[in-house]
């Protein structure tokens, strides 16, 4: 008797098989497991590994289901699920299927005549993954302050899904090359398996799109999308935090890939911990896998990477020049490549050769820090501004004696507050060589000892500069 129970429980799989497309046969329904049949209460019990399954089913296929149960067993049949709530004590509860108002047949489609829409996929198709093809691990510079997410992220994209680091959680400050590694992963996954279903999405474009699937009433649509990926990568995750609906969802999306061995890469600007209003139950699961944190790139990185892209670009700049760069606008990857651009373009439209002058212009206009450090320019303007002298009086041949204290106090400033040689500093301010900065820098010291009005004039101007003595 039991035996026929499960052929009919069979034959209304098969039905609602004939009615749904593969995928979503095997997302919501194969998982089902047949308990039993109670013939005098007319009530088929069946098994679901989670509530969420269990609510699914009851929101957008009990009219499906109804009509399957009545077709294979009798008419107004019952439905009663067993939830496994608690996988580790064996707890479990029964929860009666709600009965829909017409079981003819199953639900028709609703949404003819409409554009048809990526999210709408339930079967594999061919697939944009909206990688960038330029973030590759060629282009990704390894440094001591990305060599283990390096690493651990070509480690995934040559056998995603199969290694313990899934989910793969990297998390850095804002330029400090996220995007660009998580984007690295996808397009070597798909270079080494153009079959594979890869997707990469910013959190916003995440979220806009399951809003438009709420207002559209095609929810399944884009969960069933997002659930037929080999590989998600999700970029900026940080702007869920204040969007409790959009979490839910994407809890269940991330638990259904990660259950079938999908991989998935996650990025933010700060790590699982300090994403406040996200909910215990998906931390845990961020923290499952690996998390990996991207820092700001060292001296040495900068210099690397700005070496690169130099090669990459053609264009020649100076080493000295390289490492002012590296050392003023450090804190991102895109501040290192902004001023490199913004080098070239100058270079070209003036067909001028690259040097610090013009690093510094650029680095001071391009790059906004509250610790921006101090350039020559940002000194002669200053001493210029104290003492009401022009530049161009500076740079002159003029020994009058008001340009000389200000060529001067420059140069002792520049020594101070740069890290300049002397012949550097000397052909900034006025084509002088190196014994005169050497000069200057004597003769202020020596002024500063017995001239206490001229120490005041020293300590005003450095004042300015917002830098302690």
């Amino acid at each position: 008797m039991q035996k026929s129970h499960q052929e009919l429980w069979d034959r209304c799989l098969h039905l609602i098989r004939q009615n749904v497309t593969e995928q979503i046969y095997k997302t919501w329904f194969e998982p089902i497991v047949f308990e039993s049949y109670d013939e005098q209460l007319s009530t088929v019990l069946v098994q679901v590994p989670s509530p969420y399954i269990y609510e699914y089913l009851e929101q957008y296929y009990v009219r499906l289901m109804a009509w399957a149960l009545n077709n294979s067993f009798k008419a107004n049949v019952k439905l009663t699920y067993r939830l496994v709530v608690d996988s580790e004590n064996g707890k479990k509860v029964d929860l009666e299927g709600e009965r829909p108002a017409a079981i003819d047949g199953p639900a028709p489609t609703k949404r003819a005549n409409q554009s048809p829409n990526i999210l709408d996929a339930a079967v594999p198709q061919e697939l944009n993954p909206q990688l960038d093809p330029r973030n590759t691990f060629e282009s990704f510079i390894e440094g001591d302050s990305n060599k283990l997410p390096r690493t651990v992220g070509l480690n995934i994209a040559q056998h995603p899904g199969k290694s313990m680091f899934n989910p793969f959680f990297v998390f850095g400050p804002s330029g400090c090359g996220k995007t660009h590694l998580i984007n690295a992963i996808g397009v070597e996954c798909k270079r080494l398996d153009p079959r594979r279903r890869v997707l990469y999405v910013s959190a916003r474009l995440f979220q806009v799109q399951f809003t438009d699937s709420v207002r559209r009433n095609t929810t399944n649509d884009f969960i069933n999308f997002y659930q037929s990926l080999d590989v998600l990568i999700v970029d900026d995750i940080q702007e869920w935090v204040s969007s409790p609906k959009t979490l839910d969802t994407f809890f269940h999306i991330f638990d259904h890939l990660f259950r079938l061995g999908k991989q998935i890469v996650l990025a933010s600007d700060r790590p699982p911990v300090d994403l406040e209003g996200v909910k215990d139950r998906l931390l845990t699961r961020f923290a499952c896998g690996l998390i990996a944190e991207l820092e700001k790139p060292n001296m040495q990185l900068c210099i690397d990477i700005l070496n690169s892209k130099c090669r990459h670009d053609g264009l020649k700049i100076p080493a000295d020049v390289i490492q002012f760069i590296a050392q003023t606008a450090n804190d991102s990857v895109r501040d290192l490549e902004g001023v490199v651009n913004s080098l070239m373009a100058y270079s070209i439209v003036y067909n001028t050769s690259v040097d610090m002058h013009l690093a510094e212009r650029i680095i001071k206009r391009a790059v906004k820090t509250d610790n921006h450090p101090l350039t020559v320019d940002d000194i002669l303007e200053a001493v210029c501004r104290h003492f009401g002298v022009k530049q161009q009086d500076v740079f002159s041949k003029s020994r009058k004696r008001e340009y000389v204290q200000v060529r001067q106090i420059s140069m002792y400033l520049a020594q101070k507050y740069t890290k300049m040689p002397a012949s550097r500093i000397g052909h900034l301010i006025g084509g002088r060589d190196h014994s005169t900065v050497i000069h200057s820098c004597t003769a202020v010291l020596k002024r500063m000892k017995v001239d206490q009005a001229f120490k005041e004039d020293m300590n005003s101007i450095e004042n300015s500069f917002k830098l302690k003595q």
